[in-house]
Order: C-alpha cells, then sequence, then structure tokens
C-alpha cells in the first residue's frame, strides 16, 4: 500500500510499505479522508510541536475518515478517533483521557497517522457514521470535537455571549456548536477576510480584524463584553485581547498553539478582572457522538468547511496549501 512519512521538517516521502493486519481488538479501515489540523503544520514545518520532536519518519493525520475494508461491518463509513489512552493511570481513571501522561496519538511521532491506504485502529475508537454522513465528513468531525471540548471548559450557559479570536476550522465550528448550545451572540476576531466571511455565515454577529478590534478596545472606550473568550490563534496577541474583551469574573479558554511554545499576557489584567483561565487538550471520551448528533441535526455544518482535496500522491502541495490559509479546511485522500 501507499504511505507518506515525515522524515524531517517539510520532507514528505511517499513509499509503498505492507498492508497492516488486523489483530483481535482491532479494525482494519481504509482511509479515504485525511484532514490537515493546525498541529500539523507544526509537525510540518518545525519538525515537532511544543516539546515533542521528530524521532523517526512518521506518518502524519489524525482527522481521518474512512470505510471499514472486511470483517462484519465491511463497507461501513467510520470516523477514526486518533487517541489512544492508556486507561489505566489516574488521569484515566478520573476520565481524563486526553490528559493521559502515556497516550498515543495517531501521527504525532509515536504512532502512525491517517497518510495511508490502510490503517488497522482500536476497534472501540472507529466510530460508524449514520446514513447522510461521508467519511470526509468523518474527519472533520476531529476538529469539531476539540471545538466542543473547548466549549465544555468555557461553561456554556444558555443565552451567553461568546468571542471566538482565530476563525480557523476549529474556531467556526465553535461557532455553530456555541450557538446550538444556546449562545445568542458570538464575536469573531480574524485576520483574513475570508475567514471573517465565513464567520459571519455561520452565525457571528460581527466579525472584525484583530487591528480594528484593537481599535475599539483603544483607551477603554469599547463596549465590547462577553462571558466567554475562545482564543484559538496561538498568539500573545490574541490571548490578551481576549482577555480584554471578556467581562470581569468571565472566563478564557485558550486552544491556540504557539509557534515558540510559549505564552504570555499581562498579569495585572487577568488579575484585576478574576478571569478563570482553561486550556484546550484535545477532547474527552463521548465527543464524537456529540458531534455526529450535531451534524446529524443540521445545526453544524462539517462538509462545507472542506474547500481543497488532494491526492496522496500530492500530499506536500496538500500540507504548502494549509501553510498558505487561503482556504478552509484542507483535506488530503489516500483511498479516494
Amino acid at each position: 500500500m501507499r504511505v507518506v512519512r515525515l522524515h524531517a521538517s517539510r520532507d514528505l516521502r511517499t513509499s509503498t510499505e505492507p498492508e497492516p493486519i488486523a489483530s483481535p481488538g482491532t479494525t482494519l479501515v481504509r482511509v479515504t479522508d485525511v484532514g490537515i489540523c493546525g498541529s500539523d503544520l507544526h509537525w510540518f514545518t518545525e519538525g515537532g510541536i511544543g516539546d515533542s520532536r521528530l524521532s523517526r519518519p512518521v506518518v502524519p493525520g489524525h482527522e481521518i475518515g474512512g470505510v471499514v475494508h472486511e470483517g462484519p461491518l465491511a463497507g461501513t463509513p467510520v470516523a477514526v478517533d486518533p487517541a489512544i489512552p492508556c486507561g489505566t493511570c489516574p488521569s484515566c481513571v478520573r476520565g481524563h483521557g486526553n490528559l493521559c501522561p502515556g497516550v498515543r496519538f495517531a501521527g504525532h511521532g509515536t504512532i502512525d497517522g491517517g497518510l495511508q491506504e490502510l490503517m488497522a485502529w482500536p476497534t472501540a475508537l472507529v466510530h460508524p457514521l449514520p446514513v447522510g454522513l461521508s467519511p470526509t465528513d468523518g474527519a472533520v468531525l476531529e476538529p469539531l470535537g476539540v471545538a466542543i471540548h473547548a466549549l465544555d471548559l468555557g461553561h456554556l450557559r444558555p443565552a451567553s455571549s461568546i468571542a471566538v479570536l482565530g476563525c480557523g476550522p476549529i474556531g467556526l465550528l465553535l461557532i455553530q456548536a456555541a450557538l446550538a448550545s444556546g449562545a445568542t451572540s458570538v464575536l469573531a476576531v480574524e485576520p483574513l477576510q475570508h475567514r471573517r466571511d465565513e464567520a459571519r455565515r455561520r452565525g457571528a454577529d460581527v466579525a472584525l480584524s484583530p487591528a480594528e478590534l484593537r481599535d475599539q478596545l483603544a483607551g477603554g472606550r469599547s463596549e465590547i463584553e462577553v462571558d466567554v473568550a475562545f482564543e484559538f490563534a496561538g498568539n500573545d496577541d490574541a490571548v490578551q485581547q481576549a482577555m480584554e474583551v471578556v467581562r470581569p469574573g468571565g472566563r478564557v479558554v485558550l486552544g491556540g498553539i504557539p509557534d515558540d511554545d510559549r505564552t504570555s499576557f499581562p498579569a495585572s489584567l487577568g488579575r484585576r478582572k478574576g478571569l478563570s483561565l482553561a486550556l484546550v487538550r484535545r477532547m474527552k471520551e463521548g465527543v464524537y457522538e456529540r458531534g455526529i448528533r450535531l451534524v446529524r441535526s443540521g445545526r453544524v455544518d462539517v462538509a462545507g468547511l472542506v474547500t481543497d482535496r488532494f491526492p496522496l500522491e500530492r500530499a506536500a502541495d496538500a500540507f504548502e496549501s494549509a501553510v498558505s490559509r487561503h482556504g478552509l479546511k484542507v483535506v488530503i485522500q489516500p483511498s479516494a
């Protein structure tokens, strides 16, 4: 089968490798769709993410949709949960499998991801999709799951107002999921015009560039104030603006991944407003089922997020396209 491996920064190579064999407790999936995530771009451009570095050639990709290849469910479209927690550590026992220190995560250094034609994966983490959802939709369920987990961390209440700073795919999905969860007002902040336009289409009441928001906040003249701010931009300016627009006593949820693995903000700003900060680490168990219900109900559109599709042999082009941020979600199709 064909496989794409990342050997070093911007060094993707296609090769032919033996097909995997499904062992007891695993399912063989023919991979049809793999979305490129912001964290994948860190691996591609930097050869690592945070304090994790590339130690061997790895198959990237953790936003995975496909079709069961063999067995009783052969032909069934599925979404693949990329995280395999140990299940026995204190974090797992407390229900925080996303915080498991021994988690194995597809495409992130220790275990191969989705850029291969076939992959064997734990059956419990392979989610059959209902009629009406395609494997492409299944791939986008992973970033939707991150958005849902961020909403959980934000303690969103009915009739809340929110701000979303950084309207890439997760931010755009978060806007719709928040509205479906009872939010009544959404401020979107995003430097790219086409993503601001998409934020409005997905329900944002106001969409501003960071510079426009900065002008409104200058001198404390702005009347903007939200209950919860969600930061998915990955830079200190966005973190500070999130803290500036949230009300005193409000919550700020940080989901962006900074290039230098550091986040800073004015301590006095957070202290005087008595803000609560929460950081997003992937998602918890049960989120895929919630995401499927949101998509099936029509409250969240995942299909419209995919703007670019590439075959496996053009994986490098797909990553460069994602780096350019000209579109929204870029998908590679190993077995289209």
